[in-house]
């Protein structure tokens, strides 16, 4: 084997693995729960099993027969993400009650599970690769690379073109070309990359994803940088479910009707409408029931109008639609509307969070005139407010008084939320009669229970309790929502989550000097690029071409600091951990007074890149060299980004904010810099 057929291998490794982490996460995210908290196990659980692969390969360099278990482990890396997706479409409504949301303790054993074979496969051939070629920083460098490109072509190709089989066939495909550049191993690479070739022609994807949705008949699905679409028809009614979530749903007359009329009836003479999501659901056409009222559509996801007019045509007629992110459309229009509805999903997400905030309420207020009205859902009451529920109202409710200064709560099916600096009333039912509006649920009967005075009690109380404002860079509320999404499962803490965090910790506690800081440097890298991702939400909205960019410079920032520093010495480890410090306390000023795409992509590559020069310095301060020294490296790098991305992700952030999160990375790198100095000076 040639040092150059090991870097090519490692490379491919990179992209195949980043393209299968990208299109199985958004597969997970639909088959476990679609929240910030589920993206956090599964991308930790990544990290974490790939780099419990790269330690498991510490005795690599010893073994014989390298080069057949490195052929061996490229097969695994091509073939194991199609038959996991396949499994996963399989087996989830096997293996879990068919329907049933799951809860913390069956989102991480199943994510541990499916994804355990593959990622130790990936982390032990980069300790494999290490003790072949006797180059840690060169092959961090391959790696670096073929990640930057796998990264790359799955935002701006894959995804645009390609179901998630067919997606996660072009790494495959890649892979197998590798393996032919073995010489002994042609046969097998042709007779396999034929296989995948035929599974892509005999649409594997469509029979699977049918087999998803038992009883139902599929009659689209695509893919869109914002999700994976599919539709499904049963008994007329349509189901629209983008990544596993059911976002909208045909006849819902109730969830319609209340989105719309408990807003319009404030205003009936209302000329301009705003219309945030849910369109395609029949809102529009509820809203035209006003006869004054023009309608300006703004949805996200191009793909969810293109079904919308496939199906149900008529609910998007005489409207002027508008496809870009809500909270952008805002920020940059001069126009003035006299209802603005934001109907989108609860903020269990960082994107979705964003239309919660005090900030986003201060762009309603811009667009709407003085007695202008928002109206938007949060949380759902069924007669009883549990103490979680009543933080998560309590904060909205808060954070909405930041703008204007009458919130009406109506406990409906959702406890909806009528916003204005003018007057508003709950006499929701004659406001309809007399307009003459024609309903079907939102009637008299059903508005006097609704309206009930222990109902409204109950939401006033729970408002009333202090509680903090959500904002942008402080985004509480999408937390007190996870809170209260958690506190819908019973609490288990089985052996499997026992097992790993005594293990976590017992590793954690026998840290040297060297591994610490790499530690610290993964944990940031991971870290604060969740904090970025969110300064580009916040500065650009849901722009995920933009957010590609985040992750391209990240990564290329590794591999060229990497490619830097081959040849420092190993005193220079201390300064590079006080110079992630120095950028993680940085960000926060960067994110508030220097908030434009280009300032942020050029501080995360600058930032990466000092991780990245980390990496093959601390390979020369270690002096047992080879793949013991890779292995130890490489798990200190992952279990540090692992620990990153669960807690920056589910809790340090939307519970500290930002800035404080920076400032405890910073703290964290600086004493690992205080260790390593101390131990080398």
């Amino acid at each position: 084997m040639t040092a150059w057929l090991i870097y090519l291998t490692v490379g491919a490794v990179g992209a195949a693995s980043v393209i299968a982490q990208l299109a199985l996460m958004r597969e997970m995210l639909g088959a476990f729960a679609g929240n910030e908290l589920a993206l956090g196990i599964m991308l930790g659980n990544w990290l974490l099993l790939t780099g419990l692969g790269a330690w498991l390969g510490r005795n690599s360099d010893k073994f014989r027969h390298r080069e057949t278990i490195l052929v061996a482990g490229l097969l695994l890396v091509a073939l194991l993400p199609l038959a996991q997706l396949v499994l996963l479409r399989l087996l989830r409504n096997v293996v879990f009650l068919r329907g049933a949301t799951l809860g913390v303790g069956e989102t991480f054993a199943g994510s541990f599970g499916l994804l355990l074979p593959f990622c130790l496969v990936t982390g032990f051939l980069l300790t494999l690769a290490c003790g072949l070629t006797g180059d840690i920083g060169g092959v961090y460098v391959a790696d670096g690379i073929g990640s930057v490109a796998g990264g790359v072509v799955f935002s701006f190709v894959l995804i645009r073109s390609l179901d998630h089989f067919g997606i996660l066939c072009v790494p495959a495909l890649l892979t197998l070309a590798v393996v032919g550049c073995y010489r002994r191993w042609r046969v097998v690479a042709v007779v396999l990359g034929l296989g995948v070739a035929g599974a892509w022609w005999w649409n594997v994807d469509a029979w699977s994803t049918a087999r998803q949705f038992p009883g139902a008949r599929v009659v689209f699905r695509a893919n869109s940088p914002y999700g994976r679409l599919v539709v499904t028809e049963s008994a007329g009614q349509f189901n629209f479910i983008e990544n596993g979530v059911p976002i909208i749903a045909t006849h819902n007359v109730e969830q319609v009707e209340e989105m719309v009329h408990y807003a319009l009836a404030q205003r009936p003479a209302a000329r301009r409408v705003l219309l945030i999501g849910g369109g395609v659901a029949g809102t529009v056409q509820e809203l035209l029931k006003y006869p004054a009222a023009a309608v300006t559509y703004v949805e996200l996801d191009p793909l969810i109008i293109t079904a919308g007019q496939l199906f149900m045509p008529a609910a998007l007629e005489r409207v002027r639609i508008i496809t870009t992110d809500g909270r952008l459309f805002l920020r940059n229009t001069h126009e003035q509307f006299d209802v603005v509805i934001v109907d989108l999903p609860a903020p269990v997400t960082a994107q979705l969070n964003r239309f919660y905030t005090a900030e986003f309420f201060a762009d309603v207020k811009r667009a709407l005139p003085a007695d202008g009205v928002v109206a938007f859902a949060a949380g759902r009451y069924e007669n009883y407010i549990s103490p979680q529920l009543a933080r998560l109202l309590a904060s909205a409710y808060q954070t909405v008084r930041e703008s204007f200064s009458n919130v009406l709560l109506i406990p409906g099916e959702r406890v909806f939320f009528v916003a204005s600096a003018g007057g508003l009333t709950l006499d929701i039912a004659t406001r309809l009669e007399q307009a003459k509006i024609p309903t079907q649920f939102v009637q008299r009967h059903s508005l006097a229970a609704m309206l009930a005075p222990d109902r409204l009690a109950d939401v006033q109380r729970a408002v009333a309790a202090p509680a903090a404002v959500n904002r942008d860079f402080n985004p509480v509320l999408y937390f007190y929502h996870l809170q209260n999404w958690l506190s819908q499962f019973p609490v288990r803490f089985g052996l499997l989550e026992a097992t790993v965090l005594t293990v976590l910790g017992i590793y954690l506690w026998r840290l040297r000097p060297v591994t610490l800081a790499i530690f610290a440097g993964g944990f940031a890298a991971s870290a604060l690029e969740i904090v970025l991702l969110l300064g580009v939400q916040i500065v650009c909205g849901a722009l995920y071409r933009q957010l590609g960019v985040i992750v391209a410079a990240l990564m290329a920032g590794l591999a060229v600091g990497a490619w830097v520093a081959r040849q420092w010495p190993a005193r220079r480890l201390a300064g590079l951990a006080f110079g992630v410090a120095v950028f993680a306390a940085m960000i926060p000023v960067v994110l508030r007074y220097a908030g434009y795409l280009p300032v942020i992509v050029a501080v995360t590559f600058a930032l990466a890149a000092v991780v990245g020069m980390e990496f093959p310095v601390a390979s020369r301060a270690d002096p047992a060299g080879g793949a013991a020294t890779a292995s130890r490296l490489y798990a200190a790098d992952l279990v540090g980004a692992c620990l990153g991305a669960w807690l920056a992700s589910t809790l340090l952030i939307p519970l500290l904010g930002v800035t404080l999160v920076c400032v405890l990375t910073a703290v964290l790198n600086a004493g690992a810099g205080v260790v390593v100095w101390r131990r080398t000076g």
